[in-house]
């Protein structure tokens, strides 16, 4: 977006905290917040149990009968089934014959806000619901009847490549939304839509349809802030059930490139809130590199630095107490309830105000006024403030969990100091960047 400075839409999108500088943080709530972390962090080590108490993927409830039916019929699957790629072809369609202004069509609001934004708040109501949805699961399911082919095989899936794939297209994506010169150009939107579902197709062609479930960007995002869900399916049974949010983030499977996964949730939420930052915007500008290259190096910066963090952290509870199996995997599922504090906080203001004008823009309206903020500057301030250290509490709770599972009773409260004080250093920092 160099030139000609760009259109509301496209800088509003470009960067998803929306009308921020409308909505400041004051110093006394980004302290009272990381005080509040650091007090039930220490409270929690003092006072929670001194053995295991997840059970995951075995607990909950089940829900009725009556429910289980409406849920597993065939015309509910069928009907997920078509949404998906219905809302697909109407956002290709949009892309290829309506209006260059993003004032105007609605497939960049679709995109960056219903799907990537929308995601948050549909998987932590009814769990990894991009799963049914996913019109590239449903493509690659056509594509095999018709070669009477069935979906599920194919070879088998390196045990290497984990989430390697899901990490990187998030990445992609992120990218694409927060540095590339025109995020919301028709052109742009296709290349990268169309890129993805080529490597994904093509994915699902080689191994089947269980690439999606490790491979695919957004059903693994879906996937990992649905494990938050109260709703939950036993794979044992295949029951749907009522389970606590603790018991999902245990039952987080610990596969290779799962920290990578979160650590690119994490950072890039982090770098966008910090891209808007005038100091920041100021360097971007002027740097010698370029607008895009500075920006680049900006994201991956922040997506290594969060990373090296936690390494540090995992290296450090190594030399405290020994090696737990897979340190590196052992507690990232505690990162996941820190990164949604973080969409919380930074994408709140987008999805009540620019979700509502997408949708009225797919209704036909011509450049429509989005909705004033369901909050105001004070309750917008409280919101961010309560996500993150409401998140900093439960990724303290699931990694105390674990660490009373894996290591020896006596290091179990001082293995978990290092983890501790790396959640405290986010948190303070996402504080921060909120005033920033």
């Amino acid at each position: 977006m160099t030139g000609t400075p760009a259109p509301d839409a496209v800088r509003v999108l470009a960067h998803g905290i929306g009308a921020r500088h409308d909505l400041p943080l004051s110093p006394f709530y980004a302290f009272a917040g990381a005080f509040a972390a650091l007090f039930v962090s220490f409270l929690a080590l003092g006072l929670l149990w001194s053995d295991s108490r997840f059970t995951g993927e075995r607990a909950g409830r089940p829900l009725p009968a009556a429910v289980q039916r409406a849920a597993d019929a065939r015309a509910t699957r069928l009907t997920a089934r078509a949404l998906g790629p219905a809302a697909a072809l109407a956002v290709v369609l949009w892309l290829l014959l309506g209006p260059a202004d993003p004032d105007r069509n609605p497939a960049p609001g679709a995109v960056y806000v219903l799907l990537w934004v929308g995601l948050v708040p549909a998987s932590l109501l009814l769990g990894p619901v991009w799963r049914p949805l996913n019109p590239l699961r449903t493509v690659h399911l056509l594509a095999c009847r018709a070669l009477h082919r069935d979906p599920d095989n194919g070879r088998p899936l390196p045990v290497r490549l984990g989430m390697w794939p899901a990490a990187a297209g998030l990445l992609a994506f992120t990218w694409l939304e927060l540095v590339a010169p025109d995020p919301a150009s028709p052109t742009v939107l296709l290349v990268f839509l169309g890129g993805y579902a080529a490597v994904h197709l093509a994915g699902a062609a080689v191994y089947g349809s269980h690439w999606f479930d490790h491979a695919d960007a957004f059903e693994v995002y879906s996937g990992l802030l649905g494990r938050l869900s109260l709703l939950g399916r036993r794979p044992a049974d295949g029951r749907l059930v009522v389970r606590s949010p603790f018991n999902g983030l245990d039952a987080t499977p610990r596969l290779p490139g799962l920290v990578a996964t979160v650590c690119v949730m994490f950072g890039s939420t982090a770098y966008d809130g910090f891209s808007d930052a005038p100091r920041w915007i100021t360097t971007v500008q002027t740097s010698e590199l370029g607008r895009t290259t500075t920006a680049t190096l900006g994201l991956f910066g922040a997506v290594v630095l969060v990373a090296t963090l936690y390494g540090l952290c995992a290296g450090a509870t190594r030399l405290v107490c020994g090696t737990p199996p897979r340190p590196l995997t052992a507690f990232a599922h505690s990162l996941v309830p820190i990164a949604l504090g973080y969409l919380v906080a930074h994408y709140f203001t987008l999805f009540a105000t620019e979700g509502p004008r997408t949708l009225a823009l797919a209704f036909g309206a011509d450049r429509p006024a989005p909705p004033e903020p369901p909050l105001g500057p004070g309750g917008v301030a409280t919101l961010q403030v309560v996500a993150i250290v409401t998140g900093h509490v439960l990724g303290v709770i699931a990694a105390h969990d674990r660490s009373v599972r894996l290591m020896p009773p006596r290091r179990a409260v001082i293995g978990q100091l290092p983890l501790l004080v790396l959640m405290i250093a986010y948190t303070v920092g996402g504080l921060a960047l909120l005033i920033a």
